[in-house]
């Protein structure tokens, strides 16, 4: 028999919501295991037993954001650094993208507990994902996510075919080794990499590693959404009919 599981790890693994989101959900009597309604924290339960969220959880989860941004250079895109600023002080009313599209506005409230679904070098621009939705940034920063990500990168220096083998499987960093990832040339200087990872600064490294300098970096999708024609420093909202 298998063993019993932290009910609100239980919910993360499924991708009904964050573990923390998971706790309050609890506290506030709002999940049923097996038609039975939980309260207390901590408790534990069968891997396979059902799952469902009451009604208000789920209201409240339709509620929550996601935000596309075009991150220019100079922006950190978690937590401030001395001198710089978060990606998140870009979304203002004035810098939100529509795209002749109808579609929420923005409201001060979208940034209560936004946070970035993944980090973008200071030195990259592109796609950056900023959520307020666990499920969300699971899927796409969980250990287990298989989640694409796919960049642009400009590069000085000479690469042979024994280097690019080795850019698309070969390479460790920091003692890890890297998950296959997809790298062909898009042009002369330009090279395209897909990832289904994102350790800090990993395409910079992974670049030393094979003699190259990373000259510009661009993240141009995350799955199936792409950055498309999303000025830099601008945003949207993610449409209702986008999945990653």
């Amino acid at each position: 028999m298998a063993e019993p599981i932290r009910l609100s790890k239980l919910m993360s693994e499924r991708g009904l919501c964050s573990r923390r989101e998971a706790d309050s959900y609890i506290e506030r009597g709002l999940v049923f295991v097996d038609g039975r309604r939980v309260s207390e924290l901590g408790t534990k339960v069968d891997p396979d037993c059902a799952i469902r969220l009451d009604s208000a959880a789920s209201a409240q989860q339709q509620q929550r954001v996601t935000i596309l941004l075009h991150k220019p250079v100079g922006y950190v895109s978690g937590q401030p650094e001395p001198g710089y600023q978060p990606a998140v002080a870009l979304i203002r009313p004035e810098t939100q993208w529509r795209d002749g599209r109808a579609g929420p506005a923005f409201h001060p409230a979208h940034l209560k507990g936004l946070a970035p679904a993944g980090r973008l070098d200071i030195d990259s621009t592109g796609l950056l994902v900023l959520t307020q939705d666990g499920r969300i940034a699971r899927q796409l920063i969980g250990d287990d996510s298989e989640i694409e990500k796919e960049y642009l990168v400009r590069v000085a220096g000479r690469l042979d075919e024994a280097g690019l083998a080795r850019l698309n499987h070969g390479l460790s960093l920091d003692g890890h080794r890297l998950r296959p990832a997809k790298v062909g040339w898009q042009n002369a200087d330009q090279l395209r990499f897909i990832l289904k990872e994102g350790r800090k600064r990993q395409i910079r490294r992974m670049c030393e590693l094979v003699g190259l300098q990373v000259v510009g970096l661009k993240r141009v999708r995350i799955g199936r959404v792409r950055l498309g024609d999303l000025p830099p420093g601008q945003w949207r909202y993610l449409r209702p009919d986008e999945r990653f």
